[in-house]
């Protein structure tokens, strides 16, 4: 009976170890209870793609399985759920994070563990730059590829005083100075008269309103998102703020921000976003099939970028044909790979993927906000040269 027990035990043993090497698991951390606009298509993007790889065959021979942990907003849970995935769950790479604080802390993580992760979301310089490292790889485009994007229609419009608003975290600060220095350097005698930077998710819209409506400027950049920008729209709207005045805004144009403002949608902000009922290419297209069909809904730039995650890592995996980390990072470095949005490759010099954004101008179309004159910029073009990036980014 004894040995009829051992024996049985060890065949269990066995067959729950064949299913696990049997399965690449890749680990996902994120803000889904903070920021469900987002990582709510975010999610949607990344089962879709696990589904449709599953279906292909897997990757190697063996399915993919996601395994995904809220962070809450919060840098030290995003490292124990980072340390709980690689430690208990045995996963084979990480990826995720959508708050640029918990993308650095994620990106120290792989560095002290010597990890693979992919930061799919976070939009700081400082993942590739001056906290980069060999073990990490960034998907979309940076605040300093965004703010490059802007700053040529920023510069057309050859307004002399500007106003800065951004939310006051790693993310908000990085666009903020991002956007100064390249519009200083295209419009020598621009001048940045108010500068507010309201905490993330607390602003104070009407005081805020106010201090950029006191300053008189002739046109305001905005970085604020989510609610706080949908609060900023309501008072900036009853206090007149917008009117005669340019407003250049990064994010706004995503389906995330932009649909919740409704009848309250201002009309011609410049802004970059995803004017997915617009984009004819065949890539987009069946991207839009098969997220429809799956969630009989539109998809959100959450969704391109959870999918696009997910799709990155195959084609890493792929190219790699394994799941060591040493292998992957030679196979990310200028790895190639087809996004919704169109080819994407990542640079060996920083890790940064070339995946670009959309930009046009925002219409009051009925009550519903959309974009128009929009235009898909390739990240390639947006970076600055191999000798900048060399000094941006340490030696590793």
């Amino acid at each position: 009976m004894l040995r009829r027990t051992l024996l049985a035990s060890a065949l269990m043993s066995a067959a729950v170890l064949s299913h696990a090497q049997a399965l690449i698991k890749i680990g996902e951390v994120n803000s889904y209870k903070v920021q469900p606009a987002f990582l709510e298509p975010y999610k949607k993007g990344m089962e879709l793609a696990v589904e449709e790889i599953n279906a292909a065959g897997g990757l190697n021979g063996k399915k993919v399985q996601l395994i995904t942990r809220d962070d809450n907003g919060n840098p030290g849970d995003a490292v124990r759920a980072a340390e709980e995935l690689v430690s208990r769950e045995k996963v084979d790479v990480l990826t995720g994070a959508f708050l640029s604080n918990i993308g650095l802390a994620l990106t120290d993580f792989a560095k002290q563990k010597k990890f693979f992760y992919l930061a799919s979301e976070p939009l700081t310089d400082k993942i590739v730059w001056g906290n980069g490292n060999h073990y990490t790889f960034r998907l979309r485009p940076s605040t300093y590829m965004q703010a490059a994007m802007l700053v040529p229609e920023a510069a057309k419009l050859k307004k002399k005083r500007w106003a800065i608003v951004y939310p006051n975290y790693e993310y908000g600060q990085s666009a903020a100075a991002t956007f100064k220095q390249l519009l200083k350097a295209a419009q020598p005698d621009v001048e940045f008269v108010v500068e507010q930077a309201p905490p993330l998710g607390k602003l104070d819209a009407g005081s805020v309103t106010q201090a950029l409506a006191d300053a008189k400027p002739d046109a305001i950049f905005n970085v604020l998102f989510g609610a706080d920008l949908s609060k900023f729209v309501r008072e900036g709207n009853t206090r007149g703020l917008f009117q005669g005045r340019e407003v250049v805004s990064l994010l706004t144009g995503e389906p995330e921000y932009l649909d919740p403002l409704k009848d309250e949608t201002p009309n011609g902000w410049i802004v970059t976003g995803y004017p997915w009922y617009g984009i004819q290419t065949p890539e987009h297209k069946a991207f839009f099939l098969a997220y429809h069909r799956k969630y009989n809904d539109y998809p959100r730039l959450g969704s391109v970028v959870g999918y696009s995650a997910i799709q990155s890592l195959a084609a890493g995996i792929k190219k790699a044909k394994s799941t060591d980390t040493e292998k992957l990072i030679a196979a990310f470095k200028g790895l190639e790979v087809m996004t919704p949005m169109g080819k994407a490759v990542y640079r060996a010099q920083d890790h940064q993927s070339t995946m670009g954004a959309f930009i046009g101008k925002t219409k009051n179309e009925g009550g519903k906000g959309t974009m128009v004159d929009y235009r898909y910029l390739d990240g390639a073009k947006f970076q600055p040269s191999d000798a900048e990036v060399a000094k941006l980014r340490p030696a590793n």
